[in-house]
């Protein structure tokens, strides 16, 4: 099953509570009641977006001079519990191929495109602002699915090589690589096995990317979220695979308030170009603007 329809099931699922909720106690004369129940209901993720800023205060600052502030966390967890409806309950379930490929228009030779890749339990969708704001640019792009989602992350190598090939079929030239979360582990790996990865990308953008592994995947039953551990096989055999120097094409975006990817230096490479967001989610990071003028700048030789 894809992600818009475990998506697409899930809200659905969660919207039937909620009115079932309602129903219920303002048939039995219980209005106050019907409406808070519908609301913790609907709203409950909220709670558990809390517990995950919890969890990276106590586990997740390995850099102390970068340790958020009360205000900060609350800053960051505001515009968590804001985005993640948009994203997991409408973009990816429901808007899944509202946005499609930027490859036919007749001027594209010549001009750098984007390759978009999403992270776990994410689709596509992800990126239909970036697809919407690259298109009125006239910038080529490509946004793929990794599928099979819940698959070893190695798996995803074909779905990426095809993706860059047709780019650099419409346009002649190697995309800038644009990945959140464990789609940047996906970049990693597929350009390990490359013969040729200066040719085959031109810079890599990485967005809150659990390089060395993630403290929250210790409750992962996945086999992607087993390989996302800290040290685990995967991991190591993932750094033992990829070439001398081949980081310097990176840049690696991370911040204090990640609450997915924790410690916070685990979205950080060695030899990358590492940039620092202040007070932003790990979905929200997706849209921080400052990532989106920056891959523009990247776009030039």
């Amino acid at each position: 099953m894809t992600i818009a329809r475990l998506q697409q099931v899930s809200t659905l699922v969660i919207l039937m509570l909620a009115a079932g909720w309602a129903f219920v106690l303002a048939r039995e004369g219980h209005p106050v009641a019907a409406v808070l129940g519908a609301v913790v209901v609907a709203f409950g993720y909220a709670l558990f977006l809390a517990l995950e800023f919890v969890l990276l205060l106590r586990h997740g600052i390995d850099v102390p001079a970068r340790r958020p502030t009360p205000s900060r966390v609350a800053l960051a967890w505001c515009g968590e519990v804001l985005r993640t409806p948009l994203v997991f309950c409408w973009r990816q379930p429901f808007r899944h191929a509202a946005e499609p490929d930027f490859l036919s228009a007749a001027d594209l030779r010549g001009r750098r495109g984007v390759l978009l890749v999403h992270g776990f339990v994410c689709n596509r969708a992800l990126w239909n602002p970036w697809m919407r704001r690259l298109r009125e640019r006239g910038v080529p792009f490509v946004a793929v699915d990794l599928e099979p989602p819940f698959a070893s992350i190695d798996r995803y190598g074909d779905v990426l090589q095809r993706a860059a090939r047709r780019l650099r079929t419409a346009t002649g030239r190697a995309p800038v690589v644009v990945a959140h979360s464990m789609g940047g582990l996906a970049v990693r790996a597929w350009l390990a096995g490359e013969p040729d990865a200066g040719a085959a990308v031109h810079r890599v953008v990485t967005i809150a990317t659990p390089h060395a592994g993630t403290w929250l995947a210790r409750f992962a039953v996945t086999t992607n979220g087993l390989e996302m551990r800290p040290g685990s096989a995967w991991l190591e055999s993932l750094r033992a695979r990829e070439r001398e120097r081949a980081h310097e094409r990176f840049v690696c975006y991370w911040g204090h308030c990640d609450n997915i990817v924790f410690p916070i230096s685990s979205a950080t490479l060695a030899g990358a170009e590492c940039r620092h967001l202040e007070a932003t989610a790990h979905v929200q990071m997706t849209y921080h603007p400052q990532i989106f003028e920056d891959v523009l700048g990247l776009l030039q030789d």
